[in-house]
């Protein structure tokens, strides 16, 4: 048999889960409801996301912990001069900045509208009132900016967990919700809180013993960068039941590497793309 028809055979009963990073970056503002909700049509399993905490102890969705000239307008619709940090501002300080209708120039399919940064209840809530059939069962792939260097930028990691704990039962979606981190200490908070919420911890580039991390962390899963994921990895992490799904992956390059290596999902800026890769190879 060949290992493409290998493959097929094997995602008849376990298929690729594709992730949409910060919904969907490649063709809308990151971190938007408008990407997840891109996202949700195409037909996302997960969507991926990242948390930040406001001045006054709100959850919203930002990948950076400051607002930047690169991704927001200010309050009078011009550029912002020097970074603003997420953690000094409040909510409504917050949601006066326009962080839609810059074009981010790795990205220039961008479809672009003013956008503010939502909060995490904001995008439950937009997924469960979503008509998309994905909105149904999609997963929530939620990582918690936090660091180490800069205490100042993030609660506590014990309190960034609390916070973050709290949305996720209120809205009934332990089940459907990973909690994942570079800061493990957010990842140990968060198992503390809510045995039953899985958690995936993040690896940069280069790549530590991650058997042993994993297992000391009661990680779920793995998420490595997907160029530096090896085969040994994946057959490792197997077999301490461990599921690996490495960012960012954005070219039928990386992707076929990655199924050769027999990753479980796969985050992505472009998901509509991945989707389509697979069902075109009979993976989907």
């Amino acid at each position: 048999m060949s290992a493409l028809g290998f493959l097929v055979l094997l995602a008849a009963s376990t298929p690729i889960e594709v992730q949409g990073h910060r919904g969907a970056r490649a063709v809308r503002p990151e971190n938007t409801l408008a990407a997840f909700d891109y996202a949700l049509e195409v037909g996302v399993d997960t969507l991926e996301l990242d948390l930040a905490v406001t001045k006054d102890r709100h959850v919203v969705v930002a990948h950076d912990p400051h607002l930047t000239a690169e991704r927001c307008l200010g309050p009078d619709a011009k550029r912002l001069g020097a970074p603003i940090a997420i953690a000094s501002l409040t909510l409504e300080q917050l949601k006066t900045y326009d962080c839609g209708s810059l074009k981010n120039p790795r990205f220039p399919r961008q479809s672009l509208a003013p956008a503010q940064i939502p909060t995490l209840d904001e995008v439950f809530t937009h997924v469960k009132k979503s008509k998309h059939p994905a909105a149904k069962t999609v997963q929530f792939n939620i990582e918690t900016k936090i660091f180490p260097a800069h205490p100042d930028l993030t609660p506590t990691p014990e309190r960034f967990a609390e916070l973050v704990v709290k949305i996720v039962r209120r809205h009934k979606l332990v089940a459907r919700t990973i909690v994942q981190s570079f800061d493990h200490r957010t990842l140990v908070a968060v198992k503390k809180l809510e045995s039953k919420l899985r958690i995936a911890m993040l690896q940069p580039d280069g790549l530590p013993p991650l058997v042993p991390i994993a297992r000391a962390l009661g990680a779920e899963i793995v998420s490595p960068h997907h160029e530096w994921i090896r085969k040994q990895d994946v057959d490792q992490l197997h077999r301490i039941g461990v599921r690996v799904v490495p960012w960012t992956a954005n070219d039928e390059a990386a992707w076929a590497r990655l199924l050769e290596l027999g990753v479980d999902g796969i985050i992505t800026d472009d998901p509509a793309a991945l989707i389509a890769y697979l069902k075109a190879k009979g993976l989907r």
